[in-house]
């Protein structure tokens, strides 16, 4: 098991502590995939977001989070029901880790939940003579955040993808221009205190650069869920255009950076982000559908 791991991580090119730590997440994120594609869950909902577009698409950073969503509305589904079963996927692989629930402190269409682990503990379980497992504390942990949303926006379309590590699965995601209608959402509407979650603008250029379409409907559905479009408005293209370009006015592009900057490796070249840049691509690139 310990060589099946190795060749997972070979995969990486590590250059520093914080990478190799980001590539052991990512490993224990496929594998808790994996357990859930043993079960019905992906008959019930999909994988989106950023780890999303990371592990099924190649995005070029990594993710620290497992974002879900069902395809229909189920207010009494249980999260909970599915934890035993991601613990055993891990524990198969060597990955002995504690999973909670988050205590929802408001109301929430959110369920949220924790995967603690012993950082230096399971880079020995995978590499044992790996140098830079001394570098970490003997008290730092690999932590995984799962979200699963039983309130899904309508006008989402589904497609089946096939994984080959740890060994071959299935997932069902959002298409691409569902995935993107999400995150053009996420900047418009995202609500994260003072802070700005540069993740979200980092991945809206990769999928300029993929030339990936945005669907103009979802993002619609999207924005009237949050209470961010009337109920009887309808969204177009120039309106997309015109929301996008106040964003871009308004963002704080040092905080987006600083957010950003530990996921995407250390030869990303940050210096042109700017207003310009994400104003000039958005009117030369983005395509609706």
């Amino acid at each position: 098991m310990n060589t099946l791991l190795r060749e997972m991580l070979s995969n990486y090119q590590t250059h520093s502590k914080n990478e190799l730590k980001q590539a052991v997440l990512e490993i224990v994120q496929e594998i808790i995939l994996l357990g859930l594609s043993k079960s019905d869950f992906f008959q019930k909902a999909v994988f989106y977001g950023g780890s999303s577009l990371r592990i099924v698409h190649q995005l070029n950073r990594f993710s620290e989070d497992l974002d879900f969503t069902l395809m229909e509305k189920e207010i009494d589904f249980d999260f909970k029901n599915y934890f035993d079963l991601i613990q055993q996927s891990l524990e198969a692989y060597g990955f002995h880790m504690e999973i909670n629930l988050k205590e929802k402190k408001e109301k929430s269409a959110i369920q949220s939940a924790f995967l603690k682990g012993n950082t230096q503990r399971h880079l020995m379980n995978i590499y044992p003579s790996h140098p830079s497992n001394l570098k970490f504390s003997s008290n730092d942990l690999l932590k995984v955040k799962l979200e699963l949303d039983f309130d899904p926006p309508s006008g989402a379309s589904f497609e089946t993808h096939y994984l080959l590590n740890p060994i071959p699965y299935s997932v069902k995601t959002y298409t691409l221009p569902c995935l993107f209608a999400g995150k053009i959402h996420a900047i418009l509407c995202r609500k994260w205190k003072s802070r700005v979650k540069g993740r979200d603008f980092f991945d809206y250029l990769w999928l300029l650069s993929k030339n990936v379409p945005v669907s103009l409907y979802h993002t619609e559905q999207r924005l009237k869920q949050t209470g961010n479009l009337e109920k009887d408005e309808r969204l177009n293209k120039d309106d997309l255009l015109e929301l996008l370009r106040k964003r871009f006015a308004l963002l704080d592009f040092e905080q987006a950076i600083k957010d950003v900057r530990p996921f995407a490796g250390l030869n990303y070249d940050f210096s042109l982000w700017s207003y310009d840049l994400f104003w000039k691509v958005t009117q030369e690139k983005l395509q609706t559908l």
